[in-house]
């Protein structure tokens, strides 16, 4: 595997390349300059160069590239964060591995699964590592639940619900190219469902409808999902999703096992409890996930940045990154068809 070679392994710093320069390019661009000594930002790119320039700016990054072919043309930059729109990232990913770099990329990696599998072909033929934007499986509370599965703390699991709902409908403009719901939102329930359990889902059954704005019908896609999930070892999982929840981001997940359960509540900026004659009631949860995954989003960087620097394998592969598109595929086909789809039937 290609990394940092030499006696500096442990002191040099990794030279990151980043394209995009968006909502989440700023997420990432801000945790590597102010919270990740060990890496250094060479250069940004963005088709809206204003964005890239404000973000150099303010994260002190050196060069501002005209394109993402100057990132990776860039002999000083030994990993690229592909951080761009998710029609670009197939291809990115598939040129930045010719190029013979480490690759970071935000989720999905593509609608469609043979592109998804030529881009992990180039990253294997290149012999570069590559780790998938799953950010949630890096929350402090989610891996407090995979642990207690994973070391048999609960028992055997038996049922799993997770909870993700937005506290508002995105803009029409991004539904009509997110690739749809099970793309775009429940992706990463998708994965987290994955990770707790331990296990591949077999087969799911999902139930959908536009309960939120008729708008989003219009663009052909769902705001409001229950989805059933059956995995190979005999766990059934649900993940019930809405665009829409008024009293804001709601992410909650429990697992029953049989010898007793675990669960995660939503977080709050603070734990003070208001009692009074007429209600006793707490602050409103984080609103949204810039503000409930912060942490996760630095974790998940420092990860990354650690395998390359380490030669090691990164925790969110290229395969983790394929079977949530898979299921995503199936979780629509089930609505579709009105039936329980195995993800077989959709190439997974």
């Amino acid at each position: 595997m290609k990394g940092i070679k030499g006696d500096t392994l442990s002191t040099q710093k990794l030279h990151i390349g980043i394209i995009g320069a968006g909502r989440i390019g700023r997420v990432h661009a801000e945790t590597l300059a102010f919270r990740l000594p060990e890496a250094e930002i060479v250069a940004i790119t963005d088709i809206n160069r204003e964005a890239a320039e404000a973000l150099a700016a303010r994260c002190n990054i050196p060069k501002v590239a005209a394109s993402s072919a100057e990132i990776l043309a860039d002999k000083q930059i030994e990993a690229v964060l592909i951080c761009s729109s998710t029609n670009t990232h197939a291809d990115l990913i598939e040129q930045t591995a010719k190029a013979g770099k480490h690759i970071f990329c935000e989720k999905p990696i593509a609608f469609s699964l043979e592109q998804i599998d030529h881009a992990l072909a180039a990253v294997k033929k290149a012999g570069v590592q590559l780790q998938i934007g799953f950010n949630r499986r890096f929350d402090a509370n989610f891996a407090r639940v995979r642990h207690a599965v994973a070391t048999g703390e609960i028992g055997a699991p038996n049922l799993m619900h997770i909870i993700s709902r937005d506290p508002g409908p995105p803009p029409l403009a991004y539904v009509k190219v997110s690739g749809g719901i099970f793309m775009d939102m429940t992706i990463h329930d998708f994965d987290m469902a994955r990770f707790l359990i331990g296990d591949e889902v077999e087969e799911i059954y999902t139930a959908a409808g536009v309960r939120v704005d008729p708008e989003i019908g219009n663009a052909g896609d769902l705001d409001t999902a229950l989805i059933v999930l059956r995995f190979r070892n005999g766990v059934i999982g649900t993940i019930d999703n809405c665009r829409k929840a008024p009293y804001g981001y709601d992410q909650r997940v429990e697992i029953l096992g049989s010898e007793g359960k675990i669960a995660t509540e939503n977080c709050y900026p603070n734990q003070a409890v208001v009692s009074d004659g007429k209600s006793v009631h707490t602050d409103l949860p984080l609103n949204f996930f810039m503000e409930r995954y912060t942490e996760s989003f630095a974790s998940e960087l420092k990860s990354f940045v650690t395998a390359i620097r380490e030669e090691q394998t990164t925790e969110v592969t290229g395969i983790d990154g394929r079977i949530p598109v898979a299921m995503a595929l199936a979780a629509r086909k089930s609505y579709d068809e009105h039936r329980p789809v195995r993800l077989e039937e959709v190439g997974g």
